[in-house]
């Protein structure tokens, strides 16, 4: 049995972990889009590295464009097997996927508009028809059940805690007479989320491959969140009159963000300012959200006894079309706009960023982890000018960030993670889905508890277990 890393591998984006047994099946676990990779990001995702037409079947973690984004593609290229996730997972996939097509085509068309030879057409990574015909695929499997692919191989998924759906993957495989256990993290949550119950407990593992985004982090030392919400919205709306610009992902950090401000109304707290959020799919994925109240926390349970609505809030409003999303650029009014994407590589938060990064009353507001060459990576690092639609803007506004935002566990999280694993038993573990740096501060961490045998893959590289 082998294992190969084409995504995730020292780095943050396009989660791809392929399985290979010695009958020649394929498992390929995540198959991501990366994002936020600077100029390489275009051909990262155009090869994948290994032929599609030969998985055998497909498991995904999340619903999270950097660990499904490329779905539609795999299948464009031949993959024909089933595709293996939660209820809540395909749920947000499809909205997910069905957006990213849409941009995919809209990319394209643009990029094609001025060509004068036909054979430099640009094409999509993949189409509404790609992703239909991708979401005919899926599986649902549901939390703790044990579920039989075929005779060697049985799967179960376990809550990890991370958005809405999103599921650690336990694989038993039978290969020369003996079983071996997988697990693969996904990504990782918070022990303590805002909404969202704890990751659970599992099965020992013989080989565990985990993701260590925050590998040297501590989210728990920083301010609350709803305090931090609070201050920067007075003092930006309030005080100086300006606005607040919020890159956030639609699907968990959006629906985090409308849950501490309906916290900060219940206590009378909330700045009396219209609150925006710009994005359909945001909204979408909010309704998602609410249809599941079983993944919540019995904090979160508690409240809906007094709160029928814990994501809704005076003043608040969600921006269904382009034209409503522009005229905010014109409006001279306090006001806080959330807008996707939360690396700001693409989406409708550019635009907001553009109109109102060259005015000092004005905030730029970060909520989460963004790669380092990302557009919202770049205002994190404090760059004083940055390009956007092929012009240098002036870094003007005020950039700040809320670390302890993260829907992504911290160092203390992930060992609480690994913590009901015997590390005598665990005969590797490979970190991946972590910048090469934290990697290495994390692997100490893990050996000092006991775990022997770590490796922290490069880019499509291959180990035979």
């Amino acid at each position: 049995m082998k294992i190969a890393f084409h995504g995730a591998a020292r780095a943050v984006t396009g989660s791809k972990h392929l399985i290979t047994l010695n009958n020649k099946k394929q498992i390929l676990l995540d198959c991501g889009l990366f994002q936020g990779m600077g100029e390489v990001t275009d051909g990262l995702n155009e090869s994948f590295g290994f032929d599609p037409a030969k998985i055998t079947y497909m498991i995904l973690s999340h619903a999270h464009i950097d660990h499904c984004g490329l779905l539609p593609r795999l299948v464009a290229e031949g993959f024909e097997g089933p595709v293996f996730c939660t209820p809540a997972t395909m749920e947000l996939a499809r909205i997910l996927l069905l957006d990213s097509a849409k941009i995919n085509m809209q990319d394209a068309e643009y990029a094609n508009r001025h060509l004068k030879k036909a054979e430099d057409e640009e094409l999509p990574l993949y189409t509404e028809e790609d992703v239909q015909k991708t979401l005919s695929r899926f599986k649902v499997v549901e939390y703790l059940e044990n579920y039989e692919i075929d005779e060697q191989i049985h799967l179960t998924f376990t809550d990890a805690g991370h958005i809405i759906g999103s599921a650690a993957v336990h694989l038993n495989i039978r290969e020369d007479g003996k079983i071996h256990t997988i697990t693969f993290s996904g990504d990782v949550g918070r022990y303590g989320d805002l909404i969202l119950k704890s990751p659970q407990r599992y099965p020992q593992a013989d080989y565990l491959i985990m993701e260590s985004t925050y590998g040297n982090s501590l989210h728990r030392d920083l301010e609350p969140i709803e305090t931090s919400l609070r201050e920067i919205i007075h003092q930006t709306c309030m005080v100086k009159r300006g606005k607040v610009i919020i890159p956030a992902f639609s699907v968990g950090r959006t629906q985090e963000l409308l849950f501490a401000l309906n916290a900060l109304e219940l206590k009378n707290q909330l700045p009396d300012v219209q609150y925006y959020v710009d994005s359909p799919l945001a909204l979408q994925a909010t309704d998602v959200l609410k249809k599941h109240p079983e993944s919540y926390n019995s904090g979160v349970k508690e409240l809906m006894k007094r709160d029928d609505d814990v994501f809704a809030f005076k003043g608040l409003k969600f921006i269904e079309n382009v034209q409503e999303s522009k005229a905010l650029n014109t409006d001279p009014r306090p006001c806080v706009i959330i807008a996707s994407s939360g690396m700001a590589e693409g989406g409708r938060v550019r635009h907001h960023i553009r109109n109102n990064i060259d005015k000092p009353k004005n905030t730029i507001l970060m909520v989460g982890y963004a790669a380092p060459d990302s557009l919202a990576g770049k205002l994190m690092a404090g760059q004083r000018s940055v390009w956007m639609f092929g012009q240098e803007y002036d870094v003007i506004a005020e950039v700040m960030s809320i670390q302890s935002m993260s829907a992504h566990g911290d160092y203390e999280d992930l060992l609480h993670f690994l913590a009901c694993q015997n590390p005598e038993k665990v005969k590797q573990l490979f970190l991946v889905h972590g910048e090469y740096d934290v990697q290495r501060q994390f692997a100490q961490r893990i050996r000092e508890k006991g775990f022997k045998h770590i490796a922290i893959p490069e880019y499509r590289q291959e180990f035979e277990l």
